[in-house]
This record gives structure tokens, C-alpha cells and sequence, in this order.
């Protein structure tokens, strides 16, 4: 049985695990975008086009938007455009298309089990420490 999955080094980044000593060694780390890319025309319908306008943003804010992430964000807009079409039209969509879009929805972090996986990079503090054996300035009074 396989241990757990590596996570790429923006998630670690993101969470606040990353250490140099456990750095992946020739590991691809991709690059996040800069600028958020014009959904493809090739996405099915309105609804896929509106999924991409509405996800993207929050995934790039996060730092969770890569460059090898824009096919499978794509994807993950045109099974939400593919479901919403189906059920407009009264029809219940398959579970396996219903199936694959929870998948993709849990790669990028966007259900309740996945987000908790996945948070903000911890902001530093001073070392609460720093001040540990020195006296303070001021006179001392007796």
C-alpha cells in the first residue's frame, strides 16, 4: 500500500510545510500565472464560461492557479457547464460525470474535505523569545 501523495511546493508553501531539507530533489514545480488567461473557446456552454470566470480569480488570489492547472481548470468548468445544462433541462446527469467533476473540484481545493488541506501560508511573528535573559532598560527599584 502506497504511502500518502506528494504535494507540489506552492501547496507546501501555501500551508506552511515547506523545508528545505525535504525539498523534492529534480521535482517539477510549476509556475503559478500572473495574469489571469481568457476562458477557452472551446468551454461548452455559458455556464462553463461563467465557472471559469468565477474560479479563477479565487485559485490565482490562493496562489493555486498554475500554468499545468489551466487544462484541468478548463475541464473542471466544462463538467460544471455539462451538469448545469442537464439539470436545466430536468435531466439527472450521470454519476460518473458527477463523479469527475468532484474529483477535479477536490484537486483544486474547492470542497469542504479538500480545504482543509489546503490553507494560507502562516504569517510570521517576532520571536517571543528574543528578549529571554537580558534585563530590562529602566531603573530597578528595590
Amino acid at each position: 500500500m502506497p504511502g500518502p501523495s506528494k504535494q507540489p511546493t506552492n501547496i507546501k508553501s501555501l500551508r506552511g510545510t515547506t523545508r528545505k531539507d525535504r525539498a523534492p530533489s529534480g521535482g517539477v514545480d510549476l509556475p503559478t500565472v500572473d495574469d489571469l488567461p481568457e476562458p477557452p473557446d472551446w468551454l461548452p456552454n455559458i455556464h462553463a464560461v461563467k465557472e471559469w470566470d468565477r474560479l479563477a480569480p479565487i485559485l490565482k488570489a490562493n496562489g493555486l492557479l498554475t500554468e499545468g492547472g489551466l487544462s484541468p481548470l478548463a475541464h473542471l468548468c466544462a463538467l460544471h457547464g455539462r451538469l448545469v445544462q442537464a439539470w436545466s433541462a430536468g435531466v439527472a446527469p450521470t454519476g460518473h460525470l458527477y463523479a469527475q467533476y468532484l474529483k477535479l473540484c477536490d484537486g483544486f481545493g474547492l470542497t469542504p474535505a479538500a480545504q482543509c488541506k489546503v490553507s494560507a501560508a502562516p504569517v510570521e511573528a517576532g520571536n517571543r523569545f528574543s528578549n529571554n535573559g537580558k534585563r530590562k532598560s529602566g531603573r530597578r527599584t528595590r
